[in-house]
């Protein structure tokens, strides 16, 4: 099975009880960290696991709010690897993403350099490996593959979602778009489909344009049940809310989505679980 954990589920506006957009999925004894929003480290500790563990990070698009912890997350890999020759850090992303852990890697020169004068047994910068794509079998190592394919988020451009197989159990994690074709085939007959979300209806209500404007490239709970419902998959979990969601609304956003898709919906707090089986079957956990 793949086990889904919603490290963050908040947005931009930064939320006490939400950290940044982040998931991680554990496939056999591989650990993928998809995107690495504000506080990833924090919730990754919570869900029992640490930046050195990582098989890779996937990067769905070069927003912000999905890679503000970048430069974190590679850091502590580095300083908490001990073992002697570590393999570098894997970053899977859209293209743009090589400039992006390179101008990080500048940003923190100093604290780098700091590091190395100090520790006798790090003898050079951390070390990553940056791979971009747009529409490839992206990893395929120990029974587990991963794949991805562009998404609509424009003009956030490209952009991407990844889905990840692991002996018969299979998960999409969608990113930021609105419904797109290429999302739909890369998302069919899936077990589960992670999809970030927005309520179009409550975000219209606000006088800000700026935070009107962004109805236009996500994809509502409704849109996202659709292609949840489009390409057959077993479980819609759904992530990254906008607004947040108010204590006791729970259902309002569970029924929105259920109008839509007839199967099994999961959303909650950060660190909700969900086992993705072979087929449909699935069990949660908070």
């Amino acid at each position: 099975m793949i086990e889904v954990t919603l490290l963050g589920t908040g947005s931009p506006i930064p939320d006490p009880q939400r950290a940044g957009p982040s998931t991680l999925a554990r496939a056999g004894d591989q650990m993928f960290l998809i995107d690495c929003g504000r506080g990833v480290l924090q919730r990754l500790a919570g869900a029992g696991a640490g930046a050195n563990q990582l098989s890779a990070l996937l990067l769905t698009h070069l927003h912000s709010d999905h890679i503000v912890d970048l430069g974190d997350v590679i850091i502590t890999r580095w300083v908490s690897s001990f073992t002697p020759d570590a393999p570098p850090l894997p970053i899977i992303g859209p293209p743009g993403t090589a400039q992006v852990v390179e101008a990080m890697l500048g940003a923190f020169g100093h604290d780098i350099g700091y590091r190395i004068a100090h520790h006798a047994d790090l003898t050079g910068p951390p070390r990553v490996e940056v791979h971009e794509y747009t529409d490839a079998v992206v990893w395929d190592h120990g029974g587990v593959q991963v794949r991805v394919a562009p998404t609509d988020h424009r003009p956030v451009t490209p952009t991407i979602a990844f889905r990840i197989e692991h002996a018969g159990a299979s998960v999409v994690v969608a990113g930021d778009t609105v419904p797109c074709p290429s999302l739909d085939a890369l998302t069919a007959g899936a077990g589960a489909l992670v999809h970030t979300v927005i309520r179009k209806d409550l975000i219209e209500l606000l006088p800000q344009q700026r935070i009107r404007d962004i109805c236009d490239y996500h994809s509502s709970v409704q849109e996202a049940a659709a292609t949840a419902t489009r390409a057959g998959v077993g479980i819609l979990i759904l992530t990254h809310y906008v607004p947040g969601i108010a204590a006791g609304t729970e259902d309002d956003w569970r029924e929105l989505a259920a109008a839509v898709f007839d199967r099994q919906i999961e959303l909650g707090d950060d660190l909700h679980r969900v086992e993705v089986h072979p087929g449909v079957c699935a069990r949660s956990r908070s």
